[in-house]
């Protein structure tokens, strides 16, 4: 039946998703990034792409910062298109996405409010995708006890903050933990949306959940090893999903090491080989470099398919790894780390 409807109410914006899918930085634009001796060469060939001039009216000289702000105001600017132009259900699925950059958005709040600075200062900061008509009234708060009174009524996150976390624990617990307890609250919560979508949607979706619901468990797991953090706080903060749910999130709880934590992991074959090393290879990546590697890879997949909403994530996600890659040759050329400058993550 999806295949009947989905047309109806949502297949302009599948092809309007799958044309900026299109315009997506291919190898050969990287190869002719990468040549750039400087930030007004590399300027120069983004504009012989979908970028187009977007940085036009940019003084001399160029900052970093300034290439990936207006990158990124670009996607805030497709996005917004596609949304203002969504009908439920889709127009729920694409709230969900904003979700996470509100999270984050309202950590950076707290943050500030907790150490007394500016919050409109603060607000300026925010990623332009997590910004909600109400944000306005957290300048008002002057202590965390009044942030949270507003968050819980003029936010969306409202019921993640009323049933995870209480304004005590904004002032007691470590900021990451908040985020990670909240990030929870969020993938669970969307997980469960998804699924209700059943068809090609709640399939795909599911996959890539699951996917960062692991990823954020083992980078817990990691991040909390030789800390104070004890074996129940780690588990709370775990989602309660994925593959590694719940028995090898068991085998998480009491790893001491990484190595332990691969043992545990690697079961997977898929996830296997984010702990390989390479001798042969000249690149170092991170662990951080392998999961993108992968998300890039479930991203990429989704496109495979048609009438389903998982396009949508998709998109938005290969875009910010596309704006993570343009930053990182930005940065090699502006500091003269050229040898480093080929250590993006190709998506296309």
């Amino acid at each position: 039946m999806e295949f009947l409807y989905f047309n109806v109410n949502d297949g302009f914006l599948e092809g309007i998703v799958r044309g900026y899918k299109s315009a997506i930085l291919n190898q050969t634009n990287y190869l002719n990034l990468t040549q750039c001796e400087t930030l007004e060469d590399l300027k120069l060939q983004l504009s012989a792409t979908d970028y187009g001039n977007f940085l036009s009216n940019e003084p001399s000289p160029l900052a970093t910062s300034t290439i990936a702000e207006k990158a990124t105001e670009k996607l805030v600017s497709e996005f917004k298109y596609v949304r203002s132009n969504a009908v439920e259900p889709l127009s729920t699925f694409l709230d969900y996405l904003t979700y996470a950059y509100m999270i984050d958005n309202v950590i950076l709040l707290i943050t500030g409010t907790l150490h007394e600075r500016d919050t409109h200062e603060l607000i300026e900061r925010c990623h332009p995708l997590g910004v909600f008509d109400s944000m306005a009234a957290l300048c008002v708060a002057t202590n965390v006890a009044e942030l949270y009174d507003t968050v819980l009524i003029e936010t969306p996150l409202a019921p993640y903050f009323k049933n995870c976390l209480s304004a005590n624990d904004l002032d007691e617990m470590n900021i990451e933990i908040i985020r990670n307890t909240l990030y929870k609250a969020y993938l669970e919560d969307f997980y469960r949306y998804c699924k209700q979508l059943d068809g090609t949607t709640g399939e795909i979706m599911s996959e890539i959940l699951e996917f960062e619901a692991d990823r954020r468990t083992i980078n817990i797991t990691i991040n909390s090893l030789n800390t104070e953090l004890s074996r129940d706080d780690r588990r709370k903060l775990f989602p309660a999903l994925g593959r590694l749910y719940p028995d090898v999130q068991d085998k998480l709880l009491r790893a001491d090491d990484a190595e332990q934590v691969k043992t545990a992991v690697e079961i997977w074959v898929e996830y296997r080989q984010f702990f390989e090393t390479s001798v042969t290879s000249a690149e170092t990546k991170t662990l951080e470099d392998r999961f993108f590697e992968y998300e890039v890879h479930l991203n990429k997949l989704t496109f495979q398919q048609q009438f389903h909403y998982a396009i949508f994530y998709a998109f938005l996600k290969l875009k910010e790894q596309e704006i993570r890659n343009v930053l990182w040759i930005a940065e090699c050329i502006s500091q003269g780390q050229k040898d480093r400058i080929n250590n993006y993550i190709p998506i296309f």
